[in-house]
């Protein structure tokens, strides 16, 4: 049978500043995706949050863009705002940028990732596992060093010189600037490499959409490639991203999709979305509670049955002593990028910043200057 995979995030409040949701609307949502399974909508769901994004993951066999899928995503995030708003928490609604979606949640605010595949729990694919990335305080081109390290470098993952990944991978990268149309490009790794790199270095305008395996055709990876202010037209936070990621077998293993989160290198985020920042590596559930605002991720991985339900319990990839290394690195280079404060490549170019209050600042002292002579 052909099982979709979707993910879709939104914030909609949080605790004491732009932190982490409340318990209540947790609940609210938990409830919403407990509904939806003993309805028969979905075969199954999981929500979880990383800084104060929630985060809904859910199996179901209705395709992507399924109207009715956004749609109970959209009325669960509804109800989460409802709690955030009685409890007068920071932000409620936040990314709900609509009335009401037109059948699709995309370009509505909520970021979403889908993969839609078949599922046979045979040959090429005995057994179907996956992860899941989570972001908060930073842009969908987070994900795009990562994502080419393991699909397009054999110094980060050796199973791309194996039979079964040695063709290589697709990328679909997109456009994230243009607002009238979804411009989007095909690049072949390995012989596009350098093409995909040369995007890809702009991780506020490009961003990895999808990457196919190009010996099978099966899509490996989804990420929710939407900026928010090309959506409504100012800032309104970070986009803080989500990524589906296949793994295993024909795809590359959990260890070659994670060394990359290694390096924590720097990202778009932060502050008022305004920084060059680290991006370091959580546990889910993460409050974002430390020194700066630094860019966190999560990562989770299930297992999928014969009928499309989660494993009972999700593997929490980053919940390891192992990671502690990099979470002081991250801490530290944070430290030295703001020790620069606002100068320079500290914070991101006024492109990047024209979407926010700095734009009105920037534009009042142009109006002041004067030609010389």
């Amino acid at each position: 049978m052909r099982i979709t995979l979707s993910l879709i995030k939104a914030d909609v409040g949080s605790i004491g500043g732009h932190t982490q949701p409340s318990g209540p609307m947790l609940t609210a949502v938990r409830e919403a995706v407990d509904g939806a399974v003993q309805s028969g909508m979905l075969l199954d769901g999981f929500v979880s949050c990383t800084g104060d994004d929630i985060a809904i993951l859910m199996s179901h066999t209705r395709g992507e863009n399924a109207p009715e899928i956004h749609e109970f995503a959209w009325n669960a995030f509804l109800s989460a705002t409802e709690r955030a708003r009685e409890a007068g928490l920071y932000g409620a609604g936040q990314d709900l940028l609509t009335d009401a979606p037109s059948g699709n949640v995309r370009g509505a605010g909520p970021g979403v990732a889908e993969l839609e595949f078949e599922h046979t729990l045979e040959k090429p694919r005995p057994a179907e596992s996956f992860m899941v990335f989570a972001a908060d305080k930073c842009g969908p081109g987070a994900y795009n060093l990562p994502l080419y390290f393991t699909f397009a470098d054999p110094m980060y993952c050796a199973g791309l010189m194996l039979p079964k990944m040695i063709k290589g991978f697709t990328f679909r990268i997109i456009d994230m600037e243009r607002t009238d149309a979804d411009w989007v490009i095909e690049l072949n790794a390995p012989e596009d490499a350098y093409h995909i790199a040369a995007l890809l270095r702009d991780n506020e305008r490009y961003a990895i959409e999808s990457i196919h395996s190009r010996t099978y055709d099966a899509k490996a990876v989804s990420v929710s490639a939407q900026r928010l202010h090309a959506i409504a037209g100012e800032y309104t936070g970070k986009d803080d991203p989500v990524a589906i990621v296949r793994n295993q077998g024909i795809f590359p293993a959990p260890e070659e999709l994670l060394l990359p989160y290694g390096k924590a290198h720097y990202v778009g985020g932060d502050a008022r979305g305004s920084h060059n920042m680290p991006l370091m590596p959580v546990p889910t559930n993460t409050p974002v509670t430390g020194p700066y605002c630094l860019p966190v991720v999560s990562c989770l991985g299930f297992s999928l049955d014969a009928e499309g339900r989660f494993s009972h319990e999700a593997a929490d990839f980053f919940d390891n002593p192992a990671w502690e290394t990099t979470r002081h690195k991250a801490q530290q280079k944070a430290f030295e990028m703001r020790d620069q404060g606002w100068s320079g490549p500290a914070m991101l170019p006024y492109k990047e910043l024209e979407y926010g209050g700095f734009r009105d600042t920037l534009e009042a002292l142009s109006e002041r200057f004067e030609a010389r002579g």
